[in-house]
């Protein structure tokens, strides 16, 4: 077992915050994550470029390329692998290998709402087990992100089931299930399955210890942190417009410039606290 798939049987669940710039990533270091995402929106929107119709292939890589080295683990949404043919998705799986990532994240979701065929998806996830044994996949299924995932009382719903087991039998290591935050259809479906689950973290759903109660090994925190600090700027930016003070903590020019080098330094700043 690697170390990061480790971090997914430990006593406590995995809190995977997703960085989408080096800065991001070694500021969440900084703070002691031994593990970081990354956020394909995050990704998409610093460069200019849509989500989830892969065309941040490279800028992608470029990232992986940027943070592989770092003092973390480092997995990598890839949203559903750039590709549809399952070759070209393991030669990106070998690429992110190949520059220190250790975990990749894998989505059946479309744009235009609809779901990849889950044998397509399952194929792409044994494709990149046979490329890369050692890369954690995490299967995501957007059944219940796009609203159609729910079963009958607390059951999870057959499309659900049905994915969930495809990908566990093509190689996945994980599953993840964006969008469902019931704690009795959580519960549920950690007691189907036989690899840990990935639940995305809500403000509204249940709390990081709840869901670890409920037996999810995995929480991620997907693009939140850029959109929150995406919502801090222009909320600092509107204060200063209108002469208010502002009183918000923000790292100094010299913090920042710590930020982007490779060695990290011990211990936190004080605008971390």
């Amino acid at each position: 077992m690697t170390a990061f798939a480790a971090l997914h049987h430990a006593d406590t669940p995995l809190l995977l915050p997703n960085a989408w710039d080096h800065a991001s990533a070694a500021a969440l270091a900084a703070q002691g994550f031994a593990a970081i995402g990354t956020t394909s929106l995050g990704v998409a929107a610093a460069a200019g470029l849509p989500d989830a119709v892969a065309a941040t292939r490279d800028a992608t890589l470029s990232l992986a390329l940027a943070l592989g080295n770092g003092p973390f683990l480092l997995s990598v949404d890839a949203e559903g692998g750039f590709s549809d043919d399952p070759d070209e998705v393991a030669a990106v799986a070998r690429e992110l290998a190949a520059v220190g990532a250790v975990g990749i994240n894998l989505e059946d979701g479309r744009p235009d709402g609809t779901l990849v065929p889950a044998r397509l998806h399952a194929a792409k996830i044994a494709a990149v087990k046979s490329a890369v044994p050692g890369l954690f996949v995490n299967a995501r299924t957007d059944t219940y992100w796009l609203g159609d995932g729910d079963g009958e009382g607390d059951g999870i719903g057959p499309e659900t089931d049905a994915r969930l087991g495809a990908y566990q039998q093509a190689g996945a290591d994980g599953v993840f299930v964006p969008g469902l935050t019931d704690p009795a259809r959580i519960a549920a479906l950690v007691k189907s399955l036989d690899v840990p689950l990935n639940i995305l973290y809500s403000p509204t759903g249940p709390t990081v210890p709840a869901l670890g109660d409920l037996g999810v090994r995995r929480i991620s925190l997907g693009s939140l942190l850029y959109r929150r600090a995406l919502g801090a700027a222009l909320e600092m930016a509107a204060e200063i417009r209108a002469g208010r003070p502002v009183g918000w903590a923000a790292p100094t020019y010299a913090e920042v410039q710590v930020l982007v080098q490779r060695a990290q330094p011990s211990g936190t700043s004080s605008w971390y606290r």
